[in-house]
This record gives structure tokens, C-alpha cells and sequence, in this order.
């Protein structure tokens, strides 16, 4: 009887735990006005705060596991690559470069510039 209790609550609890994990990932989607605004900001915030940006390609938007919404995608026909996190009102939180992307402009080191 013992050993039966035992069992029944710890497959209640992993399945509680396989059900939670499985509900927090969510399906990643967004819907097209979000994913272009989000695209609009990204690409704005890169070609208004480094030098010598001649294009910017972006792939889909996508929710990382913090929950934040990214935008990875290259510039320079595929130079160089970035990351960028937006927050919940399409500013952008944070930004990896890759090895070799273009250098911030003068005005825009210290603080971003208007995107």
C-alpha cells in the first residue's frame, strides 16, 4: 500500500513539472503586426547608431528563454552578425555584435540616438 502512495505521488509530481515546463515554452509565435514593428525597430535602431551600415537582412522574431522578444540578423550582406532584445514597448533592452560589426557613431556612444 505504501509503496503504491509513493508511486502515485511521484508521477503526479513529474507530470506536474513536465506539464509546467511544457506550458511556460509557449509556441514562440508572434502575429504580423508585432513582428513588423519589431523588425522596424531593429533595423532603425542599427542603421541609425552604427557607421557604414549599407543593408540589414533580419530573421524572424522569436521569444528568448527569459521571455523578452529578439531579433537576430547581419548586416553587409552577412558581414557581421547582431542580436538585439526589445522590450515590451519595441525599444531595444540589449544588443550582441559579432566579431567585426561596424563601430558606433560618434554621437551615439555614450547614449543611443534617436531610432
Amino acid at each position: 500500500m505504501r509503496k503504491t502512495r509513493v508511486f502515485a505521488i511521484t508521477c503526479f509530481i513529474c507530470f506536474t513539472l513536465i506539464g509546467g515546463c511544457l506550458a511556460i515554452r509557449g509556441d514562440n509565435s508572434y502575429d504580423e503586426e508585432t513582428i513588423a514593428k519589431a523588425e522596424a525597430a531593429a533595423k532603425s535602431y542599427v542603421e541609425n547608431n552604427f557607421r557604414n551600415i549599407e543593408s540589414v537582412e533580419l530573421e524572424e522574431p522569436y521569444q528568448s528563454p527569459m521571455g523578452s522578444m529578439k531579433v537576430d540578423g547581419t548586416v553587409n550582406d552577412g558581414q557581421s552578425g547582431f542580436s538585439i532584445s526589445l522590450n515590451n514597448d519595441f525599444t531595444v533592452g540589449s544588443m550582441s555584435l559579432e566579431e567585426g560589426f561596424p563601430e558606433y557613431k560618434e554621437a551615439c556612444e555614450e547614449k543611443s540616438c534617436d531610432y
